[in-house]
């Protein structure tokens, strides 16, 4: 089911009924801070206070011109500034993805996003915090890290997003696994098919695991990234056994779910980050939400065959 609806999701008839339902605009706000930047810092502001980091996220994917990638390398460039004024970026980095700064645009796209990439870097290095480059869909993977390869000349602490479903990924994790490097590990929010990814989910979870393994016993800073309890238990067991500092690790959950969790992880003593989107442009992600929620999504398409 939520291959069908990732895949389904992709046609403009899904897209506006989904859009336009009353119960998608409600969900959509348990997932996302707000529509504006202004938002979004009054929800980091108070995420901080309860102990949690946050990583922020411009939502917007799949740009089709050059003006709107450096719209939306813009928007990235005025929130690091806004992050500084209000006192936040101790706490708070923000979230990429290169899509959204021009990825695609034909043959010049990776030279688009590596650009506007490196401009949110140089702000987000003013600003005395740090950025990570999302994962996207496999096609993408060689393209992003490229671009992660490329920035980490100057900006070393650029984080990386690796997906555990991935068959590739146990390699990139070696490769990534260094002294310094960030990786953010998911299990994977696109549809992707059997020929580059474990179509089980039981495969995911042990790709996961194996993955985390690699990146713990690396000289990095994992970020663990999932809601799985129980891989969140293995990771803490883990960073224990190995002797890791707070500091050298990091869990990592999105905003709106697990939120108690997320809470008494911190409290604790494990360094929790809260993914957290803002904007208007939230269909591509709050799909992808609903996809890794089996009960959501049947909700959804029960208020949409009734309305």
């Amino acid at each position: 089911m939520p291959k069908l609806l990732l895949a389904a999701a992709q046609t403009r008839p899904v897209r506006a009924s989904v859009s336009a339902l009353p119960i998608s605009r409600k969900m959509v706000r348990r997932f996302i801070a707000g529509p504006d930047a202004a938002s979004a810092l009054e929800v980091t502001r108070t995420l901080r206070e309860q102990g949690l980091a946050v990583t922020l996220d411009v939502l917007g994917e799949d740009v089709t011109d050059a003006s709107q990638a450096a719209a939306t390398a813009a928007a990235y460039r005025s929130l690091l500034a806004d992050l500084a004024d209000a006192d936040l970026a101790d706490r708070a980095e923000v979230s990429v993805k290169l899509s959204a700064l021009g990825q695609a645009l034909g043959a010049d796209g990776h030279k688009i996003a590596l650009e506007n990439a490196a401009s949110i870097a140089e702000a987000a290095a003013a600003t005395g915090t740090t950025m990570t480059l999302d994962m996207e869909d496999h096609t993408t993977v060689d393209s992003t890290l490229g671009i992660l390869q490329e920035l980490r000349t100057q900006h070393p602490w650029v984080g990386a997003v690796l997906q555990a479903a991935l068959y590739r990924t146990e390699g990139d994790c070696r490769d990534l696994s260094n002294a310094g490097s960030r990786v953010r590990l998911v299990k994977g929010a696109y549809a992707e098919p059997a020929s580059v990814a474990h179509p089980r989910k039981a495969d995911v979870d042990a790709a996961y695991r194996r993955c985390m393994e690699i990146l713990f016993n690396g000289q990095g800073h994992p970020m663990i990234a999932t809601h799985d309890m129980a891989l969140v238990a293995e990771a803490t067991a883990t960073a224990a056994r190995l002797g890791r500092s707070r500091e050298s690790w990091e869990l990592q959950m999105l905003y709106g779910i697990r939120t108690d969790e997320q809470k008494t992880l911190s409290a604790a003593g494990v360094d929790v980050r809260v993914y957290l989107p803002f904007g208007t442009d939230w269909y591509g992600y709050y799909i992808r939400r609903l996809a890794e929620r089996p009960a959501n999504v049947f909700f959804l398409l029960r208020n949409l065959k009734n309305a």
